[in-house]
């Protein structure tokens, strides 16, 4: 699947899927959650908002986007 747009998942694919959010959501909100499809995506959904349907991208896009955040590349500037 490298170098697709990744489809987007049925909602059958959706509905059988395990969502995890960080220890550091709140119950204020700004919770992120993420679920690893079978086929490698990487699906993401705001949980406040169910109603719209998951960014979802390819597990190599994942993979860039966490080794990113571990280095502290999209660390605001102040």
């Amino acid at each position: 699947m490298t170098g697709t747009t990744p489809v987007r998942p049925t909602p059958e694919e959706l509905a059988g899927l395990d969502w995890v959010k960080s220890s550091a959501s709140s119950a204020q909100g700004g919770c992120l959650e993420v679920a690893y499809l079978p086929d490698g995506r990487v699906a993401l959904r705001d949980n406040e908002d169910l109603t719209n349907p998951p960014f979802v991208v390819t597990r190599l896009v994942w993979d860039c986007f966490i080794d990113g955040a571990e280095k502290g590349e999209f660390t605001p500037l102040d």
